[in-house]
């Protein structure tokens, strides 16, 4: 881990009004005073120590089932990625599983996986706080030939 090119990418996030969120280092984002520390789902450490985070640094998580959601509220998350909403794949959830996992926690949801302008009117019918599209937003430009 290159920590000159953490510094680098804090100090534009910083100029630029971002968040800096490290993957699954609990120590180093709050060593390094980062906005917060993303947990992937298969982080099922219930060794968490946030103990002695600042005020405002955030826990996010990632879940694809019930089992993950118990232990994303057992690390103490502040927000959850529930994924695969539309993309069909192995994690895919489709809008009945979705509202039903949501159902079974309080912690604020974040729909993820394979949202675009088709589907978009669809999350209207979810209690999500907030939705994130990755390929909905990253437009490539096509070269000319």
């Amino acid at each position: 881990m290159n920590i000159d090119e953490i510094y680098k990418i804090k100090n534009f996030c910083k100029l630029t009004s971002r968040k800096f969120f490290i993957s699954n280092n609990v120590k180093l984002a709050i060593k390094l005073d980062l906005d917060g520390v993303y947990l992937p789902s298969f982080n099922k450490s219930l060794k968490i120590n946030v103990y002695s985070k600042k005020t405002k640094f955030l826990v996010l998580g990632s879940a694809h089932n019930l089992k993950e959601i118990k232990i994303k509220e057992k690390q103490n998350v502040n927000a959850i990625f529930l994924a695969s909403l539309f993309n069909k794949k192995k994690t895919y959830l489709g809008l009945k599983k979705f509202k039903i996992l949501r159902s079974k926690t309080l912690l604020k949801v974040i729909a993820l996986g394979g949202i675009n302008k088709d589907n978009l009117k669809k999350l209207n019918l979810l209690d999500i706080d907030g939705f994130a599209a990755i390929s909905f937003f990253n437009k490539t430009k096509k070269r000319p030939l």
